[in-house]
Parts: structure tokens; sequence; C-alpha cells
């Protein structure tokens, strides 16, 4: 089988489907190839006990009315079809630590954060409001970010260290760990991780943060919906296995299937790393493709998802940062056989508008790739199932239990609770989301050498483009913006952000 479009997109992932439906908008035939049996990437669901769970869709930011992310999801037709419920406005997040009995909220608005904060720490109200508008500004020195064309940032924005930042915000030292307290959003390393992926990250929750109810899954499924609205066509068991390219054009790809799909345009949403490896290093300069291949991947993570018994577990409308202690804010990821877990990022999953009681609760901390490396040449999807032996699953028993005692510390009546749990290492990771290692989110970012860490959109193939985590940012926020980004390549900055700011005009 042998067919054409216009765009070819590989992989299903929030970065491909988005930019799928901006360029099928356009009028361009496009298709969406998934290896999966499930669309998505990191927006996939999944059932355990009758009960749904999150891969990665814990909440979303900036989807109030006129907020960035609320723009983009109209744009793309999908905003007003979402099922969303708003966190708890005095404390979106929770951090804590095992030798303080206090909680440290996070609060939705930037008047509200400063007044939350300010009541544990009167003292600092100033320090938190300087903390608040540098955050600001920062985000407002990216244009895509705000829905407007210009050059935007100085490259010294970039270069900016996120931890420095923060510790030359104030001299309390229980503040600096509460301000980087929800660092696990984009696995913050101290000496590495820029400001601005920071503020990139938490800038939007303190906007206004929201739950999915039933989870983030529903935005694949309107995101197919919109797609085939405008004639785009998505095919699951698909997956490509080669680039077949002429001179310097991508021509063709092939799938494991043997069909080939040829089109003007690819967007590739896989694995940069990936992607160049399967097209060849011989069309690429060779530092381009070294550099790609040497970056360094973020850490990935072992995740707890335990079903409650009904009408047991108290339903919290917020979500926790916990950490063994206010000093390894930075470092949890880098544990000992012995301290695992430092710290855990807890949150609860939603059923219905007014839920009292929790039906599920997903607890997330690192893991080092390394700890399951003796079972990588296994693997097990849905389309795929293998199993990975007997060590695995004893190996994945003996964490469950380690980890439900760290978080009874903090909820000692949890267990009474817990109808079933299971359990994600790195290799579901792996296998189910396609990132190196596992990865959580793409590529380390370095506020040391910024332009050694940044990929373009653009290729050296003149037809072939990146999109997905690793590109801009990561999260549902940077991943839809940087779609936007792909697609602007292609389409043209100032043509693109006119006619997204146009066509918001008219609905408005």
């Amino acid at each position: 089988m042998s067919i054409k479009y216009d765009v070819v997109v590989i992989g299903s992932g929030l970065g491909g489907l988005v930019s799928a439906i901006i360029l099928a908008k356009e009028g361009k035939s496009v298709c969406v190839l998934e290896k999966n049996r499930q669309y998505g990437g990191n927006l996939q669901t999944f059932v355990r006990d009758k009960t749904i769970f999150d891969t990665g869709v814990h909440y979303i930011g900036g989807l109030e009315e006129g907020q960035n992310l609320y723009k983009y999801f109209s744009y793309i037709g999908i905003m007003d079809k979402l099922r969303i419920k708003k966190l708890n406005q005095n404390a979106f997040d929770q951090i804590s630590f095992d030798d303080d009995p206090k909680t440290y909220p996070h609060a939705q608005g930037y008047e509200n954060f400063v007044e939350q904060l300010g009541k544990h720490f009167p003292e600092e109200k100033e320090n938190i409001r300087e903390y608040c508008r540098k955050l600001q500004y920062t985000c407002d020195s990216f244009p895509f970010y705000n829905l407007r064309s210009g050059n935007g940032y100085q490259n010294e924005i970039l270069s900016i260290n996120a931890k420095e930042f923060i510790d030359s915000s104030t001299q309390n030292e229980k503040l600096k760990a509460v301000l980087a307290g929800s660092n696990f959003l984009y696995a913050g390393i101290p000496d590495k991780t820029p400001f601005y992926v920071h503020a990139l990250s938490v800038n939007s929750y303190i906007q206004s943060a929201w739950r999915c109810i039933n989870g983030g899954s529903q935005i694949t499924k309107h995101l197919i919906r919109q797609l085939k609205s405008y004639s785009g066509e998505v095919f699951n068991y698909s997956e490509v296995v080669k680039f077949k390219t002429v001179e310097n054009s991508v021509i063709a790809v092939e799938t494991k299937k043997g069909n080939n799909i040829q089109g003007d345009l690819f967007i590739s949403n896989i694995e940069p790393k990936t992607t160049l490896k399967m097209i060849g290093s011989d069309l690429f300069r060779k530092s381009y493709y070294n550099r790609i291949q040497s970056m360094e991947v973020l850490p990935s993570a072992f995740s707890l998802y335990i079903v409650f018994k009904p009408n047991c577990f108290p339903y919290k409308n917020h979500n926790y940062y916990h950490f063994k202690d206010s000093t390894n804010v930075w470092s949890a990821y880098d544990y000992s056989k012995d301290s695992w877990p430092e710290g855990y990022m807890l949150s609860m999953n939603i059923s219905n508008e007014d839920q009292q009681w929790a039906d599920s609760l997903t607890a997330i901390t690192y893991m080092n790739y390394d700890e399951v490396k003796q079972w990588e040449e296994t693997h097990n999807t849905v389309s795929e199932a293998e199993e990975r032996g007997d060590t695995y699953e004893k190996f994945k028993k003996e964490k469950i239990e380690v980890f439900i005692k760290e978080v009874e510390k903090k909820f000692p009546d949890i267990r009474k609770c817990i109808q079933s749990v299971y359990a994600s290492t790195p290799l579901s990771y792996r296998d189910y989301i396609g990132g190196h290692r596992g990865n959580l989110y793409g590529y380390v970012k370095d506020s040391n050498n910024p332009m050694k860490t940044f990929i373009s959109p653009k290729t050296k193939l003149k037809n072939l483009f990146l999109t997905g985590q690793s590109i801009n940012m990561h999260g549902i926020l940077g991943v839809t913006i940087g779609a936007v980004v792909t697609c602007s390549e292609i389409l043209g900055k100032e043509y693109l952000m006119q006619k997204i700011n146009s066509e918001l005009k008219e609905h408005s």
C-alpha cells in the first residue's frame, strides 16, 4: 500500500496532533501515524480495577478564559468540550517536609499567591512579590507564550539559573525550598535548570490550575475529532521503521506492516535521538548529529497507582509535593538505595465534579533508569505484550512497599483504604511514551550553555520538522506552544500568529 499526503506526522502525542490540526485547518491533507494502540503519548490513560489513571496529565494550567492555553485550545477547537474542575484557589499545590508539620500553599492568582504564602512568611512578603514579578517578566519575554509576534527574549534570560535565582530571592531557607517545591514539574537540576524553565512551568498554574475529570485522554479524543473534521486521518498500530530520503528530502516513511506513506512534509513527534538514528547520520552534519545523540535526558520515574475502597479516603482538591528534608528539594533525584524515595508528587484523580471521596491516587517519585537496566531488552505494551519476568515483578513489589511506607508518614490511615495498587517503572514510560531511557520531560536544558541544549524544529532536511517535549518545552502548554512554533516554520511566524489572533477575535 502506498498513499501520499501533504503532511505526514509520526507520533500521535500532543505535539503531533496539534501540529496536524493546525496544518489541516490550512487545507493540507494530513495523516498521523501511531505505533501503539492508544493515541496521545503522555495524554494516555489506562484502567486498573475499573478506575481511570492518567499517564502524565495530573493537572493543567492557563485554562481560564483569556489565558494562553485557553486561547490555543480555543483556536484548535477543543476548549469548550473539555470536562475540567478547578483546583483549590488558595492552594492548588501544597509543599511539605518530614521535619515540619506545616504545609505551604501555592495559590492561584499572583496577588493571592503572595497573600497565602505571606501568611507563613509575613516578613518575606515583598521578596515573594518580587519573585512573582520576575517570574511574570520572564514569561512575558517569550512571544509565542503570549500569542504575539516579535523576536522576544534576550539570550541572557536563557542563562539565568533557577536555583541560583530562587536562592537570591530570599535569605529564608524554608521559603527557598517552598518556592522550588514543585520542581518535579520540570525535574529541576540545581546546577543546570534555567529559571525560564521554572517560570514557564509554574506561571500557568498560578494563573489557574485544573484537573481533567476522568483523565487527560479526553484531550486526545477531542483533538482527533477535530483533525477528522478537517479530513485529517489517524492510524494506530502503524509504527514507522524507516525514513526514505532522496538527496536533501524525505520522500516517504515505511511502517512495520510494510505500508509506504509518501508526503511533501514530514513532522516527527518521536524522540529526536530516535528520529535521527532512523534517518541515518550521513544526512546530517556530524557535529549536529553527535550533539543530539549526546544530549543528557532528564530523570525517569516510578509511579504508584492506588485504587481506594469506596467512601474511605477523603478527596483533596490539590496536589502534594513532599520531601524528606527541606534541604533536598533540588536533589531528590540523586538518591541512594536506602534513601529512596527522597520526595514525591501526589495527585488524586477525579471522576465527577462534586467529589467527596477519592476514587484513586497517583504518587510519582524519581527513579534512575539504571535500576531497571537489567530488563531493558524486554518491551511490554498493550499492542506488543511481553512478560518481564519474576525478578522484575519482585523488584516492583519491593519498591511499592517502600513507597507506600513513605506516603504513610504523611497519611497514616492510607493503607486501610487501599483496595488495590499498581506501579510503573522507567521501562513503562519508555515503552508507552517512547522517551530515551524512559525520561519524564525530554532533554536537560542547561543555563551554562543554553544553545547547546536547544533543538530547532527545523532540520537540515528541507521538508523534515520536529515537534514534541524535547523541542520547545514539555508539559501540556509547552508542547502545544512547541507545535505552534513547528507549524510557524512551515506557514510563517507572522502569518500564523495573525491567523490565531484574528480567529480568536472573531469568536470573542
